[in-house]
């Protein structure tokens, strides 16, 4: 298995819909850690850690709008060093 670390960043209509909630769930899902926060200019923060295929698959659910009620217009993604996270986390 091998292991990941993604840090995305989410714009678009991400705020208020419970994007972070949702991505936490779906991450929970896929065994990973790390965390999604609200960043001040309107865009959510995601860092996935844990097998590179679930990094992969969390990272196309977020690109493919996401939860119900949210509007992705974009989603920057690049290598995140840290992995040892306890579990997935919503941040604030």
């Amino acid at each position: 298995m091998a292991i990941s670390a993604v840090a995305a960043w989410v714009y678009g209509f991400v705020q208020g819909v419970g994007f972070r909630y949702n991505t936490q769930r779906q991450a929970l899902k896929l065994g990973l850690s790390g965390y999604a926060r609200n960043l001040d200019d309107g865009s959510v923060e995601v860092i996935a850690c844990g097998d590179a295929e679930a990094v992969d698959q969390l990272i196309a659910w977020i690109k493919q709008g996401g939860p119900r009620g949210a509007h992705v217009d974009r989603v920057l993604t690049e290598p995140h060093g840290k992995t040892d996270y306890d579990g997935f986390q919503i941040r604030y």
